[in-house]
């Protein structure tokens, strides 16, 4: 959420879902067809998720839908499922628009219906930035039922592709349509608005509502069904969270430490900068971990590439900044550290919601140095709870430090290489939230030009 965005109450005149009573229920039991529950049980679903016993039966009767849920709570299947069986029941090209916030997320949603769809012949195609315009354009011809898209790249196709319109759209997604928003893609959206038909079924799934989401949902949704999961900010009960309240200089050390310590498991680190997440990398691959980047100025290619490797588990570790905080189902994370604290207290809760899934229990470790005491309190009061201080032998820490000092002194000259090779070819940043500050940017001088 911006800085400045504080969370709403929900409008008044929605209808609000209660949990149904009546559990657990089956795909069956919710309206979903046979073909479809058969492919559910294909990809191991076994029952539904709370957002899917409260959406799919609402979606099924036609209703356009904000379903407010928390991470790894089964939204893709919320709105996969109904689009599906609609789909089945009149096939049409070209008939359903998911918009998401970042790349990643966009290309996890296309694996989801491709799986779920496989047996029904369904197409999707995945529009985002990083990627050849022209193979997209190609593909855009060919008519695939389902378009997964991130804003910007889809507003350029439907601007600059020849014979390319959503004037037949049955559905709309917006998917993190908190993220989209905050990620400076109002302007995107509501180009996107404008030329897809106004008779259609909308859902808007977001994990906080704000007054932007608020102003969006007034603008695209016709009487609207609120299917809210948890309307309260909260971790997943299987989750054991701790924190360390360390000096900042030591923070290499102790991060040494605890990956030894739980050595074996699975873990994904984040960090706050792009090149935070580089430097320790190299750091961890220069004390032989198996560690793999993930951050917004890698290219698309080898950010897929990361994310599969450890997706495969031929490695173990996987540092990443907030792109990959939301909307990853990387199902085998078992610790999650936050090695630099988020300084959105949310975001910690889309941070640690990578591990512990679908029922599995996992750890979290916070880093506190002297200077996050306050952002702490913050994410404690947001939670509504007061975090226990992981076990540690600090004589065991200061044994390492001085094999990590040379560790650091290898990483900073390796940086500093890559820096030089990366300022002779010039790489450009352009990952979906660059475009949308570099968007903003561009729009203020025109304002100050015109003053």
């Amino acid at each position: 959420m911006a800085a400045g965005e504080e969370e709403v109450p929900a409008v008044e005149s929605e209808l609000v879902v209660e949990p149904e009573v009546k559990e657990p229920q089956s795909f069956k039991d919710l309206g979903v067809t046979d073909v479809l529950c058969e492919a559910c049980d294909q990809l191991g679903w076994k029952m539904p998720t709370k957002i899917q016993v409260e959406a799919i039966p609402v979606a099924l009767q036609g209703r356009d839908i904000i379903g407010l849920a928390e991470t790894g709570s089964g939204k893709t299947g919320a709105f996969a499922l109904p689009i599906l069986q609609a789909l089945l029941e009149t096939p049409q090209r070209l008939f359903a628009l998911v918009l998401t916030p970042t790349r990643e997320l966009a290309f996890q949603i296309s694996e989801q219906f491709e799986a779920l769809g496989s047996s029904i012949g369904v197409h999707s195609t995945v529009i985002v930035g990083g990627i050849d315009t022209m193979s997209q354009s190609l593909a855009l011809a060919k008519k695939p039922h389902i378009i997964i898209a991130t804003p910007g790249r889809l507003v350029d196709h439907l601007e600059n592709t020849k014979g390319f319109n959503l004037r037949a759209l049955k559905f709309l997604v917006m998917d993190e349509a908190d993220r989209i928003l905050n990620m400076d893609f109002e302007t995107e959206v509501d180009k996107i608005l404008k030329v897809i038909p106004r008779d259609r079924k909308t859902f808007l799934f977001s994990a906080t509502m704000t007054k932007k989401v608020q102003k969006l949902q007034r603008a695209a949704l016709k009487n609207p069904v609120k299917c809210a999961v948890s309307s309260k900010y909260q971790t997943v009960e299987k989750l054991q969270q701790y924190y360390i309240f360390i000096p900042s200089k030591f923070k290499d050390s102790y991060l040494v430490y605890i990956l030894n310590e739980l050595a074996g498991n699975s873990f994904m680190i984040f960090c706050s900068t792009c090149n935070n997440t580089q430097r320790t990398a190299l750091l961890l691959r220069n004390l032989g971990f198996t560690a793999i980047p993930l951050h917004g100025q890698m290219s698309q290619n080898k950010r897929l590439g990361s994310l599969n490797k450890f997706k495969a588990k031929a490695r173990s570790i996987l540092l990443a900044t907030d792109v990959a905080s939301r909307g990853l189902d990387i199902p085998h994370v078992d610790v999650v550290i936050n090695f630099d604290i988020p300084t959105h207290s949310k975001d910690y809760i889309h941070r640690v919601g990578r591990t512990a899934r679908a029922g599995r229990s996992g750890k979290s470790i916070t880093f506190v140095t002297q200077y996050d005491v306050e952002l702490f309190q913050r994410i404690e009061h947001l939670i509504g709870k007061k975090l226990p201080a992981f076990p540690m032998q600090e004589e065991e820490v200061m044994m390492l430090t001085e094999r990590v000092a040379e560790a650091q002194r290898f990483a900073r000259m390796e940086l500093r290489e890559q820096g030089e090779k990366k300022r002779s070819r010039h790489d450009d940043d352009d990952t979906e939230e660059a475009i949308g500050v570099r968007n903003k940017v561009a729009g203020g001088k025109k304002k100050k030009r015109k003053a």
